[in-house]
């Protein structure tokens, strides 16, 4: 049968693994296979990425370059623009993109793209699992009905010739401690044999994985994962607002003294703006389909435009230290410290860095340029769809001497804080990044949520819903 065949080939690593998608998810899933014996084929139509890993080279920070290069030259691991050798592949990871129209709903195209390709080398003894982040459905409401239809002209029926699930990624870009290998993951198959195998697949590289009763828990659980952080730092975001109206109350001591707490409470922090792929785009996901069910997710969704509204927050912020120097608006040159959208890590993925440069170009601050040690190059999406890039300085006494404001986005282990204390100008300090400068420097640094005597965020007023 080939559910138990394909179970004995994950349990002596015999099986061949094809991951659809090699970025952030799909490499590191690539490699750990890799690593534990089994031969990977990776479908990336970047045809720059192809080539990088083929040539044994890394582009993924959190992967080890050594590592990589070994099983690339051990013939475990290599990438193709297509689906060429699909016949030849036991199992398919699809880690593609899942992002949103413009219209904030989900966009479902890359998975459609890449079930297709797999469809027309479909065969006996196959197994899709679907990791890209996405509501609940669409294993059995868009993979599903491409497969079937495939299935269907070979003669071949789901459950018994080929099989199919959803387990939701989980990966944490800079996470040293929980990696691919060691994160418990999830995993929902369509029928009661399309779980059992997914799961030994999974077993194969991971020790801990929990089975839900369906593809769609497993979706719903992915979403309510990253929902429950959105909702959770626009509670933080908000009340970080409120401190800056109020004399001498730091929403980062507030934080500081909640999280002693040993129970019932966990700690999240103010900042510029959610980034990364799930978290900014998750909360839409839902709402787009509590819609088909007549269902408005008003606490969801209010959630997410106050996160979106922060980047607007701490522009005005930018602006208002601009006018406290004897500088005009379009002369002011301001230095934003990182744009990936969290710290120690290359990952720009919807960083607040973007949207608070683009608006400061459109209020007429033309000088902005950014430093980063983790990001090499950075554009800005304008109003026309363009990108425009941004010119990257280094990190130098001289730089920030240069520079009206310094805006801190990203809090980079790497930024030399006493360094922006003593030679910067003017400090938006997004990240309580400089908490450690606390002699006559730090009435250079406007702190958000840092309260009313600490900056002057308290004069700036929030985004309106409308525009979040």
């Amino acid at each position: 049968m080939p559910a138990t065949s394909l179970v004995k080939a994950f349990n002596d690593h015999s099986a061949t693994i094809g991951v659809a998608g090699l970025g952030y998810v799909g490499l590191p899933l690539a490699v750990e296979y890799a690593a534990a014996g089994f031969e990977v084929i990776g479908i990336e139509p970047n045809e720059t990425r192809t080539a990088q890993l083929n040539a044994g080279t890394n582009y993924i920070d959190d992967l080890d370059d050594a590592h990589v290069a070994s099983l690339v030259e051990q013939g475990r691991l290599r990438a193709s623009t297509d689906y060429s050798a699909a016949g030849d592949v036991d199992v398919f990871f699809l880690c593609v993109p899942t992002p949103v129209t413009e219209h904030k709903e989900p966009d479902t195209k890359y998975i459609e793209a890449a079930t297709r390709s797999i469809a027309k080398h479909l065969r006996p003894g196959q197994l899709i699992i679907l990791k890209s982040t996405t509501y609940p459905d669409t294993t059995e409401g868009v993979v599903q009905p491409i497969l079937e239809e495939a299935a269907a002209e070979k003669g071949l029926a789901l459950g018994e010739d080929y099989f199919l699930a959803f387990s939701p990624e989980r990966i944490d870009p800079g996470n040293k401690e929980f990696t691919t290998a060691n994160t418990p993951v999830v995993v929902g198959g369509v029928t009661d044999a399309c779980t059992e195998v997914a799961e030994a697949a999974l077993r194969a590289i991971i020790a801990q994985v929990h089975v839900a009763p369906s593809p769609k828990v497993a979706e719903m659980e992915k979403l309510l994962e990253n929902i429950f952080r959105s909702v959770n730092i626009a509670l933080v975001n908000e009340l970080a607002k409120l401190c800056d109206r109020i004399d001498d109350l730091s929403m980062w001591d507030v934080i500081d003294a909640a999280k002693t707490k040993p129970f019932g409470f966990m700690p999240f922090y103010p900042g510029p703006g959610l980034g990364g792929h799930c978290i900014p785009i998750d909360p839409y996901y839902l709402s787009w389909l509590a819609r088909r069910y007549d269902f408005e997710t008003s606490f969801i969704t209010l959630a997410a435009r106050v996160n979106e509204g922060m980047p607007y927050y701490v522009a005005e912020a930018v602006v208002e230290q601009i006018a406290r120097q004897p500088v005009r608006l379009q002369d002011a040159k301001v230095l934003v410290l990182g744009v990936a959208f969290k710290g120690n890590v290359d990952d720009t993925r919807h960083s607040p860095a973007e949207t608070i440069i683009r608006l400061l170009r459109e209020k007429g601050i033309d000088k902005v340029a950014f430093a980063d040690p983790h990001v090499e190059s950075f554009a800005v999406h304008t109003a026309n769809s363009d990108t425009r890039p941004v010119q990257k300085q280094s990190l130098t006494a001289e730089t920030l001497q240069a520079y009206d404001v310094a805006v801190l986005v990203t809090d980079h282990e790497a930024f030399d804080t006493e360094l922006i204390a003593t030679h910067a100008n003017a400090i938006v300090d997004t990240r309580n990044a400089l908490s450690d400068i606390t002699d006559e420097r730090r009435s250079k640094i406007c702190l958000l949520g840092g309260g009313h005597e600490n900056g002057t965020l308290a004069e700036v007023e929030a985004v309106p819903s409308s525009t979040a």
